[in-house]
């Protein structure tokens, strides 16, 4: 008889299965069912580092949901609470690099589905602090994107805006996972075509229309790439 698997295995198999969910199947629950177990094995076994992990993952889980549906019915307070719950856990341990995650994600709470920048970025400004010497590529990618977003869209100054989402797609690129990066080529088309770079934002945009493709991106994931590249080729078309 094997043994039982370890907190931080279903924590990787968890994080695998949420990422899987988010960009290809839409289908959540093998995700939440690993997290959770991942979440009460560390706590049973007492590793306070895997349990905030699973904590943030879980956070997460509730974001992608909120994007893949209505922004306006997410639960933001329950989301809140997983990433203050996982923030609490890792400074007491002194984990810096979970910190910055959680700290991420207390940023998309209040930016994404709040509405609220000025909340946002002073999260968004201490997880980069951390990542930038603690954290994995990815989390280093999304912190940057989104303090680009800020500059490019909130604070009007698309220069600097552009070089955070630069950067991020770098390591998206370094980090390697191809459902990433075509996520990230799209963000960067985007931002480009805001601060008026028009023909980089349209070799961007059919560039992340083919990335998204090729790596098996959802049905809904693809087509907000493709109306991108439309609303872009014909600007008149885009909604009032």
């Amino acid at each position: 008889m094997g043994s039982e698997p370890t907190a931080g295995a279903l924590l990787a198999a968890g994080s695998e299965a949420l990422v899987e969910a988010a960009f290809r199947t839409g289908d959540y629950l093998p995700a939440r069912q690993l997290l959770e177990a991942a979440r009460l094995r560390a706590h049973e076994t007492r590793d306070r580092t895997a349990e905030a992990a699973a904590l943030t993952r879980l956070g997460m889980l509730l974001h992608f949901q909120a994007l893949g549906g209505d922004l306006a019915r997410a639960d933001w307070a329950a989301e809140e609470r997983l990433f203050q719950q996982a923030l609490a856990i890792q400074r007491d341990a002194d984990d810096p690099a979970g910190a910055a995650e959680a700290l991420f994600g207390l940023g998309l709470v209040h930016q994404v589905l709040r509405g609220d920048w000025q909340t946002a970025i002073p999260f968004y400004r201490e997880a980069l602090t951390l990542a930038e010497r603690y954290a994995d590529e990815m989390v280093r990618s999304e912190v940057h994107r989104h303090i680009g977003f800020y500059y490019v869209y909130a604070a009007g100054d698309p220069v600097r805006g552009l070089r955070h989402l630069r950067m991020s797609q770098v390591l998206r690129e370094r980090y390697g996972d191809p459902r990433r990066v075509a996520t990230g080529t799209l963000a960067l088309g985007e931002a480009e075509l805001a601060a008026g770079n028009r023909p980089e934002a349209l070799r961007l945009l059919r560039e992340a229309v083919h990335q998204a493709r090729s790596a098996g991106l959802s049905a809904q994931r693809m087509g907000w790439a493709a109306r991108a590249l439309h609303d872009a080729l014909d600007p008149g078309s885009r909604d009032p």
